[in-house]
């Protein structure tokens, strides 16, 4: 890891996979970003340079405050929407990882009065109430629909409020969760949710959401056992790194 203090170097090769987990899932692309807060100094996050996540490696993480800012790093070489990361982690302390991603399958959602909301239970973090929409142009007019200040970054964080995810008007979406393990299997799925969402509207059929009892006993879950750890296994199978249980 590049210009960091952080002893942790295991949450550095996680976040590594974590990258190229969503890169194999299609949750990100070319563009998107994850990223953990510092177990060492909980006002810092890291973060990889921008760079594709496809091909982050160890030595793209880089500690950033909550500003956005590197030390010793130009603007330009970072991701220019890390004020989202920042914002969330800046004003939810319970938060451990955040994911931004331009998913196409949400962006239905961000454009039109369809409610997103759970409909199958591995989706079940997204929660049973529809998911809150961002519409940028509300406090900022007309943009180029981009996060590149704090000031853009707390507006977002405000109407994520205490949910684990919020869309962002013809854009894609920003996910908080407790731990990295939550929040990839969230943001692994909401694509999927979307999908089998719009597929049954479009056969019009009536919808049945997950309910908020069904949501709150997902929600108990504990990652740690075998169950949990086994979505890891087939993840680094697929990529071929090794599996280290117990980890996220």
């Amino acid at each position: 890891m590049s210009n960091s203090h952080s002893s942790n170097a295991r949450i550095v090769r996680e976040l590594v996979l974590a990258n190229h987990i969503l890169a194999f899932e299609n949750v990100l692309d070319a563009y998107g970003h994850v990223s953990v807060r510092n177990p060492d100094n909980p006002a810092t996050f890291l973060m990889s340079r921008s760079r594709s996540p496809e091909i982050v490696d160890p030595d793209d993480i880089f500690i950033h405050d909550l500003a956005g800012n590197v030390e010793g790093m130009a603007a330009k070489e970072l991701y220019r929407e890390r004020f989202i990361h920042a914002a969330i982690y800046e004003a939810r302390s319970e938060v451990a990882a955040v994911i931004h991603s331009h998913a196409d399958d949400v962006l239905p959602f961000s454009i039109s009065k369809l409610p997103l909301q759970a409909v199958f239970h591995a989706a079940s973090s997204i929660g049973a109430k529809p998911v809150p929409v961002w519409d940028i142009r509300k406090e900022f007019g007309d943009t180029n629909l981009l996060v590149e200040s704090v000031d853009q970054g707390r507006s977002l964080t405000r109407s994520l409020a205490d949910r684990s995810m919020v869309l962002m008007r013809g854009h894609g979406f920003a996910a908080a969760g407790s731990s990295l393990i939550y929040l990839l299997k969230m943001a692994a799925a909401l694509p999927r949710n979307a999908r089998i969402l719009l597929d049954t509207l479009h056969a019009g059929g009536e919808v049945v959401p997950m309910s908020e009892g069904e949501v709150a006993l997902r929600d108990q879950t504990d990652l740690s056992l075998p169950a949990g750890q086994r979505q890891w296994e087939y993840w680094c199978r697929k990529l071929g790194v090794a599996f280290e249980p117990g980890g996220f």
